[in-house]
């Protein structure tokens, strides 16, 4: 069956072993978030907290909902289930399941009359945010992040393209939020939309939504489609949307908490730091972002509201980013009309490392000799997208190597780079300011060099490949079953 709200997903996962339950209360200043740490460092259970001891009852909060697993086979359990794949897919599997999506037609959002979000409605003066439980994560970020993994909502003025996205929010006070609106994502093309005729951008956030949506909303798919659509032909269902109370817009009907308002660009307050994906908080000077003005909150009984504690892997941002973005450059690379057999953001190098595997007759294939002119190509290609915007480095090799084992990764990166030859450089790229290497002037301009490492044989060898002096790669496969079959005989378990 699928997973049309949180609280079935979290059912899926305690079947799973994926849950662990704190009942003991804990507090929403840091130790919440030094908790989520831990599970995500370690790939403990995502832990579902019952009661804090600085706040009120009533509301839950789930860590770590996309988060890396610890068990043998099923590192992706969570994100599998999130998409309604096996809970044993790999990071292969479920990247080819949303690379072919991309080719099947939208199946946009059905509208509902009523959704279980509207057990408890505020609006007006009623409005206070500080009723959440909205946690302080990090030592060193400037506030307290109600948004980590919610959907925000919204659509351009003329009604042609409705845009779902992920962006940190901070409460600012009971009425407010601020967080990063830039102007080359979409939510800051949306909101300049509404900017250049003078108006507020109308705006939904739906916290607590049906697992899939997160994964959509994080996903650099192409200026001007919309992420429900896409969703609906990855699923192959449409997402239930639900009509929002004070604001023309739509928000999935699964949400726990659903706040709509508005987003003013031209009002800003300090915002930031906060600890963010490649591994950091940041050092720079706070930065004063805009508003987003509150006029309603809706929230289901007992809600619960999802919290990313975002820093180094493996966490969020490299699960429900990194996946879906290798999925759209996957997509992108074979529509160029290049022979690869997968792409990958390796989820320990933080979203700042792209592998892409080709066969080796990729001469024959794609019509280019040079191993250099391919990885030109290459980055080119990724590095014109949107999902080629975020990453800095790729990493060409041949697909004998599984870009998913790091170990295997970091083997063939050693032994089959050359220190200087072979590489496609490229200067003054666009860049995405929290790259974690970046000089001032480089997050001011919002570019940087980028870099495709040539790990692919010299041109010398043609398709001939060395023999992999290894277990899967150095025997015969009959040798190979002998022993799998054999390993319980020799006495290991």
């Amino acid at each position: 069956m699928p997973l049309t709200d949180l609280r079935q997903y979290i059912e899926a996962l305690r079947s799973l072993g994926e849950i662990q339950d704190i009942d003991a209360p804990v507090s929403l200043n840091l130790e919440l978030g030094a908790i989520i740490r831990r599970c995500n460092e370690t790939g403990a259970p995502a832990p579902l907290f019952k009661a804090f001891s600085d706040h009120p009852s009533g509301f839950r909060i789930l860590g770590a909902p996309g988060g890396a697993s610890r068990q043998a086979g099923r590192q992706l359990v969570r994100v599998a289930t999130s998409l309604g794949l096996p809970p044993n897919s790999t990071g292969q599997d479920i990247v080819e399941a949303i690379a072919g999506s991309l080719d099947l037609p939208p199946i946009d959002p059905v509208i509902v009359d009523d959704a279980p979000c509207f057990e408890n409605v505020r609006t007006g003066d009623d409005v206070d945010l500080n009723l959440l439980p909205v946690p302080l994560i990090h030592h060193g970020d400037g506030g307290r992040y109600l948004n980590t993994w919610g959907c925000i909502v919204a659509r351009t003025p003329d009604g042609s393209w409705t845009n779902w996205s992920i962006a940190r929010m901070m409460l600012v006070d009971g009425k407010r939020m601020s967080g990063i609106v830039a102007p080359q994502q979409h939510v800051g093309m949306v909101a300049k939309a509404w900017a250049d005729i003078g108006k507020p951008m109308p705006f939904a956030l739906a916290l607590g939504v049906e697992p899939a949506i997160p994964f959509i909303c994080g996903m650099p798919l192409p200026d001007y489609v919309n992420e429900s659509g896409r969703l609906g032909a990855l699923l192959g269902r449409p997402i239930k949307t639900v009509r929002c109370r004070t604001v023309d817009l739509e928000a999935p009907a699964s949400a726990e908490i659903l706040i709509e308002g508005h987003l003013h660009l031209d009002e800003s307050v300090q915002e930031g730091p906060m600890g963010e994906f490649a591994g950091y908080v940041p050092l720079e000077p706070v930065m004063r972002r805009p508003v987003y003005r509150v006029s309603a909150i809706s929230h289901r009984d007992d809600a619960i509201l999802p919290v990313v504690a975002a820093g180094e892997p493996v966490e969020e941002n490299h699960t429900a980013w990194g996946i879906p973005s290798a999925a759209q450059i996957l997509h992108d690379l074979r529509a160029a009309g290049l022979a690869v057999t997968t792409a990958w953001m390796p989820l320990q190098a933080a979203l700042h490392w792209l592998v892409v595997t080709v066969p080796r007759d990729w001469r024959r294939r794609t019509g280019i000799e040079e191993s250099k002119a391919l990885c030109e190509k290459i980055g080119k290609t990724i590095f014109a997208t949107k999902a080629g915007a975020v990453v800095p480095k790729v990493i060409v090799l041949n697909d004998d190597v599984d870009p998913t084992d790091t170990d295997e990764l970091v083997w063939a990166f050693a032994t089959r780079c050359h220190p200087f030859l072979g590489h496609a450089n490229f200067d003054h790229i666009d860049a995405a300011p929290l790259l974690a290497y970046l000089r001032t002037s480089e997050k001011v301009s919002g570019a940087t060099g980028k870099i495709v490492y040539n790990c692919l044989p010299p041109d010398e060898w043609g398709e001939i490949l060395p023999i992999r002096a290894s277990f899967r790669h150095g025997f015969p496969p009959e040798i190979v079953d002998r022993v799998k079959q054999r390993w319980g005989e020799y006495g290991f378990r």
